[in-house]
């Protein structure tokens, strides 16, 4: 076992977009509440009514979006913020196509409650192994690269996760987290982490390091078995199986 405490929250409202820490968040069978409920969906003719990612197009990560109430559980529609730092309600008639033209392809905007990516999973990362792979680097490693929802500062040594099964349990106050299901355990990376948070310039070394040298793992995807609140600072236990 396991012990430590929340070192950030983090919530993506726009998938592949930047998005905001928070100081609290509900966790329940949707994942954590307000995270990538909405998304960009591609209009060309070739990839027609499939969602953007970072992966066709890094020039995503210049736009953040937030919530204007940051709230544990929104329940209004985002606001975008574009490269030129200029406020968009999501509502605005106008946003798919400033969209549309930053990005230079054609796109629609779609709202869905509940994830878009990883369906209603969480991703938590370890602050040791950030840390860690810092050091094996030798450069800067920014958290966001890797766009968890869930930071944890444990006790235990860098990269363990790595190795957590089946059955792991987090706890943070009422909120039990598990690995199980489909796709939870450790988190195999794609290519997003080697991008820079605003999506500038790409560190292909990154990803090969963690391809060579951690099975490209980073991170654990885990499932809510018990809902609730989480705040920063709230203390945290692993029991990984």
């Amino acid at each position: 076992m396991f012990q430590g405490n929340v070192a950030g929250l983090h919530r993506w409202p726009v998938k592949s977009l930047r998005g905001e820490r928070v100081g609290a968040a509900r966790f329940d069978e949707r994942g954590m509440a307000g995270d990538r409920a909405h998304a960009l969906v591609d209009r060309r003719e070739r990839r027609a009514g499939k969602i953007l990612t970072v992966r066709q197009n890094p020039a995503l990560l210049s736009w953040q979006s937030t919530y204007r109430d940051p709230g544990p559980d929104p329940a209004q529609a985002p606001v975008l913020h574009g490269p030129d730092g200029k406020e968009w309600a999501w509502d605005d008639p106008g946003l798919a196509a400033a969209l549309a033209d930053s990005l230079d392809l054609p796109l629609s905007l779609r709202a869905q409650d509940g994830q878009q990516d990883r369906g209603p999973t969480v991703l938590v990362t370890l602050e040791a192994s950030r840390a860690a792979l810092e050091t094996e680097l030798a450069a800067p490693v920014e958290l966001d690269r890797f766009r968890p929802n869930l930071h944890l500062t444990l006790d235990a040594p860098a990269f363990a996760e790595e190795d957590w099964g089946a059955g792991t349990k987090i706890t943070v106050g009422e909120v039990v987290l598990e690995v199980t299901g489909k796709n939870a355990g450790p988190c195999i990376r794609c290519a997003v982490p080697s991008w820079d948070p605003a999506g500038r310039e790409r560190w292909p070394k990154l990803q090969t390091w963690l391809i060579e040298q951690h099975e490209n793992k980073f991170g654990l995807i885990m499932r809510v078995t018990t809902p609730g609140t989480i705040g920063t600072g709230n203390p945290a236990t692993a029991e990984p199986a």
